[in-house]
């Protein structure tokens, strides 16, 4: 699995985010971000589908959803770390065009 460079951008934005907040809730978001991870390598095809390409998982108890894409030359590639507020489908530019 890996992240797109801006998708890492997101996930360390938001972990900024919650630092600021307090320590704890830094680590319970990296923690929820984990939790999604493995689940998402023990069976991406279980998460919903945005659309044909990518699929989706929200995270647990944080306003937060991760969107992948199954690739053939890596498994899994996290597109977004995206804020649920956030407008649907900014990051889909971030994908190369197959």
């Amino acid at each position: 699995m890996r992240f797109h460079p801006l998708a890492s951008k997101d996930y360390l934005k938001a972990i900024r985010s919650y630092e600021r907040e307090s320590e704890r809730a830094a680590e319970r978001f990296i923690a929820a971000v984990d939790v999604a991870l493995e689940q998402i390598s023990d069976n991406p095809l279980l998460w919903p589908k945005y659309d044909e390409r990518f699929r989706w998982i929200s995270l647990r108890r944080f306003p937060y959803i991760l969107y992948f894409e199954i690739l053939d030359d890596t498994p899994i590639q996290i597109i977004a770390v995206a804020h649920k507020s956030r407008k649907p489908g900014y990051w889909k530019r971030r994908a190369k065009k197959r």
